[in-house]
Order: C-alpha cells, then sequence, then structure tokens
C-alpha cells in the first residue's frame, strides 16, 4: 500500500446529523459535550479509549490510538443537523429520557444553542411517526438541494473547514435496489422525475453531501449509499462513505458468538432472536416494512461468518430467526434475547441462552463518536468510496459486487487496527486473519 499523505485537522469540523433530536444522536451529543468539558468519560470509543500496538511487542510501544492517530481535536466538533420534531437538544435529551437530567444539565447551556433545520420526510418511508418540521412537498431533486444549502449555510454560519453527515433517524420502509440505483446518470433521472418509490429521504440526504465531497454516514440498515450510483458519486467527487447500520447490541454478540463456534467446529442447528425496545426506534419497526428492512440487516451476519458451504455439516441448513418487538415501558433500555441450539461430538445437543439487557443509544454514542472521526480521517488521507476498514462499526458492512463483507468482529478490528498502522506508517499485523 502507499505512503498515505494525511492533511493536517485544522479548524472546526461540523458534524450533520440527519435525526439528531433523536436519542441516539442526542446521547452522543451530550456525552461528547460532557467529555471535553472533563465531565464524563468516553466509555466504548476505541479512538478515545483505546491503545495500539506498534512494532513487535518486545519494543513495548503500545500508545493510545488518540496519541498517533491523527484524529480531530473534540473540541473543534461543531453539531447541528435535521429533525422532523422542532425542538432544541436540550430538550431532546430530556425526551429521549436516556441520560439523567443531572448529566444533561451540565452542558444545558450549548444543548439549547442546537436547534435542528426543516427534515425531508416521506410518511411513506416511515409509517409510524409523524412531525412538524418537515420541508415543504417537492420533488426529490428539489428536496437534495433544499438539504445541500442547508449544508453549505451550516458550514458557513459556523465557521467550519470541514463537514460529515451521518444518517442516525429512522429506519426506512425496505427496497431492493432497482435499475435507478445502478448509475449516477439514472439515479440523477430519477430524482429529478420525482420517482419517490426508488428515491428515500436517506437519499436524497447522501446525494446532497457526496455531491459537495463530505463523508457519508449511514446509521441504519436502508438502502442509501451501498448502490452503484452512490460509488460513482463518491469516485466522482472523492468523498468517503461507509454504513450501515451501526452495530450495537444482539448483533454484536453475534459476531463474537458466531466465530467461537466456526473456531472450535461446533455444529449449529438454529438461532431465534429476539428483541423489545420501548423507544421511537421501536416504535418505527413495528411497521412490517420498516422492519424487514432492519430483518435482512440482522439476519445476513451469521451465514457470514460460519460459511454454509465450507463446512455443510455444520452450517447448511442453520434456522435462523430474528424479532423485534415494539414494548414501550422499556423506551430505550432494550433487551435482547437469544436462543441458540447448538450440537457437538457425535451430533448430541446443547444449548446456549443470552439475555442482553442493554442501552441501545449509550452503545452506539461511541460508535457515532468513533465514525465521525474516522470518516473525517478519510477525506483528510484522500479516501474515497466505500470504507471497508470501517466495517467494525457497522451490522451489514458496505461492500462492492466483487467482495464480501466480513463480520467476523476480531477480523474486523485486525482490518481497522491496520489501517491506523498503515496510516500513521507502521507496519502492519496479520493477526486474526481466519
Amino acid at each position: 500500500m502507499e505512503k498515505v499523505i494525511v492533511k493536517k485537522a485544522e479548524g472546526k469540523l461540523g458534524v450533520l446529523i440527519v435525526g439528531v433530536g433523536g436519542a441516539v444522536a442526542s446521547t452522543f451529543i451530550t456525552g461528547t459535550l460532557a467529555v471535553r468539558k472533563g465531565l464524563g468519560t468516553p466509555v466504548g470509543s476505541l479512538t478515545q479509549l483505546g491503545n495500539i500496538r506498534l512494532g513487535k511487542k518486545s519494543e513495548g510501544r503500545n500508545p493510545k490510538i488518540k496519541d498517533v492517530l491523527p484524529i480531530a481535536n473534540l473540541n473543534d466538533l461543531v453539531f447541528g443537523g435535521w429533525d422532523i420534531f422542532p425542538i432544541n437538544e436540550y430538550e431532546a435529551a430530556r425526551h429521549a429520557e436516556v441520560l439523567s437530567k443531572e448529566d444533561i444539565d451540565k452542558v444545558k447551556d450549548e444543548l439549547e444553542t442546537i436547534h435542528p433545520m426543516t427534515a425531508i420526510f416521506d410518511h411513506n418511508y416511515c409509517k409510524n411517526i409523524e412531525g412538524s418540521n418537515v420541508k415543504a412537498k417537492a420533488t426529490r431533486w428539489e428536496l437534495m438541494e433544499q438539504a445541500r444549502e442547508d449544508i453549505k449555510n451550516f458550514k458557513e454560519k459556523n465557521h467550519c473547514d470541514r463537514i460529515v453527515v451521518l444518517w442516525s433517524a429512522s429506519t426506512e420502509v425496505y427496497i431492493p435496489m432497482s435499475e435507478e440505483h445502478k448509475s449516477l446518470a439514472a439515479f440523477e433521472k430519477a430524482m429529478k422525475e420525482d420517482r419517490t418509490d426508488v428515491i428515500s429521504p436517506s437519499m436524497c440526504y447522501a446525494y446532497a453531501a457526496v455531491s459537495l465531497g463530505y463523508p457519508y454516514i449511514m446509521g441504519a440498515p436502508c438502502l442509501c449509499v451501498d448502490i452503484p450510483a452512490m460509488w460513482e458519486l463518491s469516485a466522482k467527487t472523492g468523498a468517503p462513505i461507509c454504513g450501515k447500520d451501526y452495530k450495537t447490541g444482539q448483533t454484536l454478540l453475534k459476531t463474537v458468538l458466531a466465530p467461537m463456534f466456526k473456531t472450535r467446529l461446533l455444529g449449529l442447528s438454529g438461532w431465534f432472536s429476539t428483541n423489545i425496545l420501548g423507544n421511537r426506534d421501536g416504535e418505527v419497526l413495528d411497521d412490517p416494512g420498516s422492519f424487514k428492512t432492519k430483518e435482512v440487516s440482522k439476519l445476513s451476519v451469521i451465514d457470514n461468518i460460519l460459511d454454509g458451504e465450507a463446512y455443510p455439516e455444520l452450517y447448511k441448513n442453520v434456522f435462523h430467526k430474528v424479532r423485534i418487538n415494539y414494548y414501550p415501558p422499556r423506551n430505550d433500555n432494550k433487551e435482547g434475547w437469544d436462543n441458540i441450539d447448538i450440537y457437538g461430538w457425535m451430533g448430541y445437543p446443547m444449548q446456549i441462552k443470552v439475555d442482553f439487557l442493554c442501552r441501545d443509544s449509550i452503545l452506539a454514542a461511541p460508535i457515532v463518536l468513533d465514525l465521525v472521526l474516522l470518516a473525517d480521517l478519510s477525506k483528510r488521507c484522500g479516501f474515497s468510496g466505500i470504507q471497508t476498514w470501517l466495517s467494525f462499526y457497522f451490522k451489514s458492512p458496505m461492500h462492492d459486487f466483487e467482495h464480501e463483507p466480513v463480520h467476523n468482529l476480531f477480523v474486523q478490528s485486525t482490518m481497522l487496527r491496520n489501517m491506523f498502522r498503515h496510516i500513521i506508517g507502521e507496519e502492519e499485523e496479520p493477526e486474526c486473519l481466519d
């Protein structure tokens, strides 16, 4: 690999979030503001707390990642974005009920200055919620142009030198890839013809950001930047893109347990997963169309890791079922329950039960922070297109038609750390590359 020339992280970095008033975004922003004031610890953030081994183990070089990787300083982050609800970020954080009032109040003054821009919204793509802070009805192309102007205006108003745009809004209904997604010309034509059946709101935001050359992070499982049209556009403008669907609770565990089964050559006959979730995400996923999008994302993990073609006697006929149930009393405190039927020597059956009582946005917030910093780093490194080295952070890592996605968490970790080493000019390591 060629030596990487990294531009310095000078000036302000604008962080524009679609769904800025949601639980994930408000938890991320509140936490980041607290961390940079020394009022919190960024637990779960590799860029802030992680170490990296450089050189040979005997050399004893194990510095903090943030001390050697040229990422942006947290003090340089400026937050903004779009949301269908008009409340400011303080009110949004209070409404989400993820963090305590005591923690939110520590950065109340800063949160109250963050007001959402009007959002691109189509009820057909998100059927279980409605909001008033939306752009007037227009063609998809016109809506995209409005979003593009929003980005330009935010950058100018806040004196930002760089921008990262990310989707942390609700999961849109499932749409399959169509001919309109397979070339940039066809995609742009569909936008101008207002083909609402194939051009989603998330695609409008993505086109707006990528057309300006800015990184775009897809935090939900929606079809968006994982299409040839966006790959073509990102290559044209030099914009890094990555996604999709932040890897937080149940799927995180799957990317750990499934590699263990394969490494020990233990058979798997069935894996049943169910979730109860009560926040806005749970409400949205109560719609079958939105759940279908999430289901496709979650189901791909096990098959990819276990490889039933290579091990037919162990993994050829695995029964895998995923369920998500909307249960308002739990709010953001998701419970993921797994029943795993495995078998060992001579085919004798065994079972594993996992009950993960997690906090969805608490797990997602450090992922968002890392992705913002690393997407910005990608841009300053001159990287464009699909950033496969960021697969570590996603349930359904983006890939082109010529490659298979990597789901094994430990292989993903090696890919990520080796890119860190490459960027800073250190020798890469072959660990965990099975």
